[in-house]
């Protein structure tokens, strides 16, 4: 969330950055309401202030005098409830609207309402000419005995497969080198709870927002806190110091997380049905930093996450694009993302592999997320992140960029090793 202190300094910015964002919201009822909430706390402040000074004289009168002050009590502490009682619904609202609040974008994001809008950076690799009509990924990996489709979808409904033989193989091995990648370059590898409580998803600024895109589970224990499948390990992970206070020295912290992710994919009936490109349940490693608040610092951070994905896709031989992500894309929590899109033939299109994106101080302020700097003040951190690999929707690119005229799929040279070898998946 942002620090209400800066939306009362800056609200002409806080509401440029909604309308940047297409996202209703009313920044003057949040404004009333943080003065309504500090003048309460200032009132129920001299009330309780005024009743310990009368009760300390009230053990010292007698008389007139003593019932006169019991019955000035009598009233203060209907006032302190009533205080109470305003504040509690005023605070109840306004933490509602702050949690809502966008995050206004940065000035380098482009202007634009949805993706329509992203700006190309630049590109990596050549488009190969294949000499021959494209394969899409389901025709290729279903001759080759990598994927199961349609019996998935008897076990688990639509927008399920089944990975098989080479197909399990090859996601085992891009998995590994991703995260053999990312440890190289100083991330710590976790495995992580994918079942978390709310918090974490309020906490990294999914909810209020995602609710319908995140699947829910029953709380056997308690019917007041569910459970909720994550849709990505940075739930998890950047929630994981959520309440402490690090040490300035301890940062940054780089984390890889390593997770099955899911999504409801709700809203997108009819889109990316055929094949594996959008699915319920899928692999994932999830780079994640903290790190002090310093904005030249998340800069630095942001290209070194984007440059560790980039160099995953380049060991994989895929052509791809680096698209700036538009105001009206980024969502609530973010204020500047970069996406990923590798070439997919099957599609002739790009197609999004991988995110960017850099919240400043939006989610720690969230997850009460902060450290002490070399002054002893305590500040709340910055966070970013970005995907390593996402699997399957990687081996989308992967077995229709290298498909060869016979149907088989070249393996990049980078994966051989993962593999025992083999340098082409060729059919049974």
């Amino acid at each position: 969330m942002l620090d209400p202190a800066y939306i009362r300094e800056h609200p002409d910015a806080v509401r440029r950055g909604a309308r940047r964002k297409g996202i209703a919201f009313d920044v003057d009822r949040l404004l009333a309401l943080d003065e309504e909430r500090r003048r309460l706390t200032r009132l129920q402040e001299e009330a309780r202030a005024e009743q310990k000074a009368l009760g300390r004289q009230v053990a010292t009168l007698a008389g007139p005098s003593r019932a006169q002050v019991l019955e000035h009590l009598a009233g203060l502490k209907a006032r302190v409830q009533a205080h109470t009682e305003d504040l509690e619904r005023v605070t109840t609202e306004l933490d509602a609207l702050l949690l809502a609040c966008p995050n206004p974008p940065d000035e380098d994001a482009p202007d634009g309402p949805d993706e329509g809008a992203n700006v190309e950076l630049r590109r990596w690799g050549e488009v190969r000419d294949l000499g021959f009509a494209a394969r899409d990924h389901v025709e290729l990996m279903t001759g080759l005995g990598m994927l199961e489709v349609e019996r998935a979808g008897r076990l688990a409904g639509s927008r399920s497969y089944v990975l098989k033989g080479p197909g399990a193989l090859l996601e085992q091995a891009v998995l590994r080198l991703a995260q053999d990648v990312i440890v190289a370059r100083g991330f710590v590898l976790l495995s992580v709870p994918v079942l978390v409580k709310e918090w974490t998803l309020r906490g990294t600024a999914y909810f209020p927002g995602a609710e319908e895109q995140t699947y829910r589970i029953a709380n056997p224990t308690s019917d007041d806190e569910p459970y909720w499948l994550v849709g990505t390990s940075e739930v998890s992970v950047t929630a994981l110091h959520g309440g402490e206070i690090l040490d300035a020295a301890q940062l940054p912290l780089r984390y890889a997380g390593v997770s099955t992710c899911f999504r409801r994919e709700a809203g997108t009936y009819g889109k990316d049905t055929r094949g594996v490109y959008r699915v319920h349940q899928f692999q994932k490693v999830e780079q994640v930093v903290v790190d002090v608040a310093d904005d030249a610092r998340s800069l630095a951070h942001h290209a070194a996450i984007l440059d560790n994905a980039e160099e995953v896709l380049r060991r994989l031989e895929l052509p791809y694009r680096v698209m700036a992500v538009a105001a009206g894309d980024l969502g609530r929590g973010a204020r500047y993302k970069v996406d990923l899109e590798a070439w997919m033939p099957g599609r002739q299109a790009f197609g999004e592999t991988h995110s960017a994106t850099r919240f400043g101080d939006y989610q720690a302020r969230r997850l009460n997320l902060r450290y002490r700097d070399t002054d002893g003040r305590v500040r709340f951190c910055h966070t970013l992140n970005n995907t390593v690999v996402a699997s399957p929707r990687v081996l989308v690119a992967l077995v229709e960029a290298h498909q060869q005229p016979d149907g088989s799929v070249r393996i990049p040279t980078a994966l051989r090793p993962y593999l025992g070898g083999l340098e082409a998946i060729r059919a049974p």
